[in-house]
């Protein structure tokens, strides 16, 4: 997969999205035109890193020689950092304000496994706000600045994967599974944190050892044309967590013309979780995700579940999805807080995605619902602020609602719908227009209100219609027997 070209990607997106014809009424907003970064640092002077020590061997540690490079860069009022042909073994990087870190085709930069080259900084994981590790490449607080280039970053995921199994199979019989993914602190390959005009583009990235691209508290971003790929599984090794991009509480954000396969979301909306995100109250709002092509993981587009901050204001279109386990994904939980809300989507195709259409607000309770186990002392500030009280508990139910879905092509799925709002909160107004689906079955419909259907149509192998239950208004769709 790393060897598709973006223009390959790019043209078959197109070519998928030219079968559809929108309706007038679903024009893009105008916001649409704002979002991404709106500069780029300049393009000279060039400094090589392999001038201030960097070698390509793959087993001498480059990271001060690449840091000096861009440092120097910098100071020198911005331009470009390039590396030689070569494997670079490098801890964490951190690339200032006008500059540009370029990865060319031939280099491949590789994430260290000696944790302690990955200082500790504060940033916001699963939701919270919390000090982790740095990733490979990090831009923390900085402006105008570019991650380019045709080259690889390879994080060595099975290094971080059996780090986290391993962990999470000694926590879950202490009923602390809910802690694993925290307390297990694994490598991101990008950082964007508190940093406006940012650019990541025409990267393949490999094998991260936790969530691949994360943007969280910036805007005006741009990612565009990377390959995310090897992070479903690797060296015998699942990967774990291995998100492909993230926007978490973050506006003006661009998405596109990218090419995802992993172990998890593909690409996410986060905006923090439970009693810390609704401390925080940082929405994702003003983000367009668009002619992208996610293959396994675990939504093509995923909302939540973080979601207390509000994810809002998001537009997706011309997107694809081909074996993804989950389509069109919408998740939150009973304590959570917030809600989604101003989304459209349109003129996607779904092809054996075995669940394309999915809403849930009690998603993973595993995970979702935590409890620290009686008796337990010394415990960690973490683990207190993930697990702080929503109160009160009514703060904690999460919306769903003014949701668009048009012109979407589905074949090969297994159960079309798999929707279930909660009694205290049912699933609020979605619009589908113009649906054709194919699959095994419709699937079911719980707690929702106000959802109307405009040339929506079902063939499955029963021909049984969808399941409904405990909903207020709610149009159904045409099934017929294939």
């Amino acid at each position: 997969m790393a060897t598709r070209s973006t223009s390959f990607l790019v043209a078959f997106a197109l070519m998928v999205s030219a079968l559809f014809a929108s309706p007038p009424s679903l024009d893009l907003p105008a916001w649409v035109g704002s979002v991404g970064a709106k500069s780029t640092p300049p393009a000279g002077p060039v400094l090589s890193a392999n001038a201030f020590g960097a070698v390509a061997d793959g087993t001498t540690l480059a990271t001060a020689a690449i840091q000096r490079a861009i440092d120097t860069c910098a100071l020198r009022g911005g331009g470009t950092v390039t590396l030689a042909p070569g494997r670079y073994l490098t801890g964490a990087l951190f690339v200032k304000s006008g500059v540009r870190l370029r990865i060319d085709a031939g280099v491949t930069l590789v994430a260290t496994t000696d944790e302690k080259a990955y200082p500790l900084l504060p940033t916001r994981i699963g939701g919270i706000e919390m000090v982790w590790p740095a990733a490979l490449i990090n831009v923390y607080g900085q402006h105008n600045a570019e991650i380019d280039g045709e080259g690889a970053i390879d994080g060595q995921g099975p290094y971080w994967w059996k780090k986290f199994w391993d962990l999470r199979a000694a926590y879950i019989p202490r009923g602390l599974r809910w802690a694993a993914d925290y307390d297990c602190q694994r490598l991101r390959l990008i950082t964007v944190w508190k940093s406006q005009n940012v650019t990541v583009s025409r990267l393949h990235l490999h094998r991260s050892g936790f969530w691949t691209v994360q943007i969280t508290y910036s805007d005006h971003v741009t990612v565009d044309g990377i390959t995310i790929a090897d992070n479903f599984m690797s060296e015998g090794i699942k990967g774990a967590s291995t998100d492909g991009v993230d926007v978490d509480s973050s506006r003006y954000v661009l998405v596109q013309h990218c090419d995802i396969d992993n172990n998890d979301d593909d690409i996410c909306l986060k905006a923090g979780r439970d009693a810390d995100g609704l401390r925080v109250n940082r929405p994702t709002e003003y983000v367009v995700i668009r002619d992208n092509v996610c293959r396994r993981g675990g939504g093509v587009v995923s909302f939540g579940s973080e979601t207390a901050g509000v994810i809002r204001h998001v537009v997706a279109y011309r997107d694809v999805g081909i074996g993804t386990s989950e389509g069109l994904r919408f998740k939150s939980t009973p304590t959570r807080g917030g809600g989604v809300e101003d989304v459209l989507i349109r003129d996607v195709t779904l092809t054996n995605v075995p669940r394309p259409f999915t809403f849930t607000l009690d998603w993973n309770p595993a995970y979702s619902d935590v409890k620290i186990p009686d008796g337990m002392k010394n415990i960690p500030a973490m683990w207190r602020a993930v697990a702080a009280p929503v109160q009160p508990p009514e703060r904690g139910y999460p919306f769903m609602r003014d949701i668009t879905i048009a012109n979407v092509r589905v074949t090969g799925a297994r159960q079309i719908m798999t929707v279930s709002g909660l009694p205290q909160k049912p699933l609020g107004a979605v619009r589908w227009e113009n649906i054709t689906a194919q699959g095994t079955e419709a699937g079911s419909i719980r707690y929702a209100h106000d959802w109307t259907m405009s040339g929506v149509q079902f063939r499955t192998s029963d021909g049984k219609p969808v399941k409904s239950g405990h909903c207020d208004r709610v149009e159904l769709p045409v099934v017929s027997h294939e």
